[in-house]
């Protein structure tokens, strides 16, 4: 069993190991200990260049962005390869959520195949500050989706100041 295979950070290196390490005997449980560490470092390294890539990839989708400005907040959505009517937005109890359908279809004749793919996808996004949801606007260009949503004029204040208590350290009885 090497000692380099119980440190995760220098598994990827080809270090000398010690050589009063290298003829210990084989234990099952230091084997299925360096076999998951080996596991698991397969599978997470590089998030996006293993076998996860297709899967990871769709964990955000849409990509979304939100900018709060002095009138309000505005949100983008990346959304390339839909139209407007693919795409439905609503704003309730200050949760804007975005959702629609990506539909696509590809065919050659020439080659005699078809490719068919279909996808639902909903964004929930919770809003820092209260909004005007009746004076909410969007728009869709270029597969990008703009929304800008005013500051409510009562909104609320964002944080509250707490009195510290001076003098005296106040004693309690158990």
């Amino acid at each position: 069993m090497s000692v380099r295979d119980l440190i995760p950070w220098g598994r990827g290196t080809n270090a000398p190991v010690p050589s009063r390490m290298r003829d210990e005997p084989a234990s099952p449980f230091l084997t299925l200990h360096r076999e998951m560490n080996r596991l698991f470092d397969e599978v997470f390294s590089g998030f996006g260049t293993g076998a996860l890539a297709p899967a990871m990839r769709g964990l955000g989708w849409p990509s979304v962005e939100v900018v709060e400005t002095e009138q309000g907040l505005r949100v983008s959505a990346e959304l390339p390869g839909l139209d407007e009517k693919d795409v439905e937005l609503f704003i309730e109890d200050g949760i804007l959520t975005l959702r629609g359908e990506k539909r696509s279809e590809t065919s050659d004749k020439e080659r005699g195949y078809t490719e068919r793919s279909y996808g639902r996808f909903e964004r929930s996004i919770a809003l820092p500050l209260a909004v005007e949801e009746d004076k909410a606007e969007a728009s869709f260009k270029n597969g990008v989706l703009s929304v800008v949503l005013p500051r409510s004029a009562k909104s609320p204040e964002r944080g509250r100041r707490i009195a510290i208590n001076g003098g005296t350290p106040q004693t309690t009885a158990h």
